[in-house]
């Protein structure tokens, strides 16, 4: 069972992690932009630019995926939900919520939607 005090905790961290998301968000999104009005002069500046927005592509995708993770993780705290797995309904368990504050699912249910997936 998770403490009140545990669960400020956690809340804190996913704020302070949704936080430094929205900036990495703006700012890539930003660069991203900058990157469109350059004046390429050959291949290589070209590739070298195509290259890193496709990295930085991969990296907003990421991010954002993680973002949605952390509002709904803040959501089922507000809820009284937070902690609990999405799957079997059982206490995802301390030790993972540590790891993975936005964890969905307990291990044992992570591993079978991972399967399901491949």
């Amino acid at each position: 069972m998770i403490s009140n005090q545990q669960l400020e905790e956690f809340k804190e961290k996913l704020t302070e992690r949704k936080i430094q998301i929205e900036k990495n968000l703006t700012g890539t999104a930003l660069e991203l932009d900058g990157m469109r009005d350059l004046e390429l002069n050959d291949e290589g500046d070209y590739a070298a630019t195509s290259a890193k927005t496709v990295v930085d592509s991969a990296i907003l995708q990421q991010q954002r995926k993680e973002l949605n993770e952390i509002e709904l993780a803040l959501d089922k705290i507000r809820l009284g939900t937070y902690g609990i797995c999405e799957m079997c309904e059982e206490p995802i368990g301390l030790p993972r919520l540590q790891v993975k504050n936005f964890a969905r699912f307990c291990i044992a249910c992570r591993e079978i939607t991972e399967k399901e997936q491949q």
